[in-house]
């Protein structure tokens, strides 16, 4: 695995009352890396995140993508060493040859569709980039969340960023990464929690998990993440079968749009004392 942080000098400014005083030391940052993902060796997409559960990362990718829909889809998964699939001794990324990853899926399942209108690139920031069309990166779920029962109290949901919060290790050393983390409505346990420098990079990381434990779909549950909530993390949400997704800041007009015809629960501006339930509002208890 690659590194999760890297240290690189920083000249921090603080103003008093004398004016601006300069101080020279390092800092702690968050590593930022390529991954080729490719399917029985042909290349499907390159994203940029934080190196770390790479095969989890895939999985979720995939998932999200409808290409795989249970863990049985899912074979294996290796990261492709040796010359040209990683950064070369002395570049800007180290001796890291764990960039390319090549994912072996079971045989009755088609193989991913790779074209000029669906080549991805995915960048931390904004997630899919370069798709023709919304057409094109709407998906259909084999699972239906607006049939899953689950309830759940607003006090405990209103607590959910809190407990993503105190489990971002790497964020307390940074400040530089989004997390994702699901949770058992039931009984309230916090299942798996994922960082990385993208926020859907968490989210597949996150649903990967759940694929390689063959846990899907992710029934009686819900997805807390950091920042906002966009029509792509919902879109990911629903073909995991997770339907509830919580999100600390603001969502897209989008991700309302596909959260109510599709059935999920989407809540946003969620911030420990209040929080607005945008879709779905009949699961969430006062």
């Amino acid at each position: 695995m690659g590194r999760i942080t890297t240290r690189s000098p920083v000249t921090r400014i603080v103003f008093d009352e004398s004016g601006a005083v300069t101080r020279r030391r390092p800092d702690t940052l968050a590593v930022e890396e390529p991954l080729e993902i490719r399917v029985a060796g042909e290349p499907l997409t390159v994203t940029m995140r934080t190196p770390g559960n790479d095969i989890e990362l895939a999985a979720g990718f995939l998932t999200g993508e409808g290409v795989i829909r249970s863990g049985r889809d899912f074979r294996s998964a290796i990261h492709c060493g040796g010359p040209g699939t990683g950064a070369s001794p002395g570049s800007a990324n180290g001796n890291n040859t764990y960039n390319v990853l090549d994912v072996t899926l079971a045989p009755d399942v088609a193989p991913a569709a790779v074209d000029i209108a669906r080549n991805f690139y995915t960048t931390s920031s904004c997630g899919v980039c370069g798709t023709a069309s919304i057409e094109a990166i709407e998906k259909q779920s084999r699972y239906d969340v607006g049939a899953d029962d689950v309830t759940f109290p607003a006090n405990w949901l209103a607590g959910l960023p809190d407990e993503l919060r105190a489990g971002q290790e790497v964020f307390d050393k940074t400040g530089g990464l989004h997390a994702a983390a699901l949770f058992d409505a039931a009984s309230g346990e916090l299942l798996v929690l994922r960082e990385d420098v993208g926020r859907h990079n968490a989210v597949d990381k996150v649903i990967g998990w759940a694929v390689l434990e063959d846990r899907l779909p992710l029934t009686g549950t819900v997805l807390q993440v950091s920042g906002r909530a966009s029509f792509e993390l919902v879109q990911k949400a629903i073909m995991a079968g997770i339907p509830a997704l919580s999100a600390v800041s603001a969502p897209s007009s989008l991700a309302v749009e596909l959260a109510a015809a599709s059935g999920l629960t989407l809540v946003g501006f969620s911030r420990g004392r209040s929080l607005n339930v945008y879709a779905g509002s009949g699961r969430v208890s006062v």
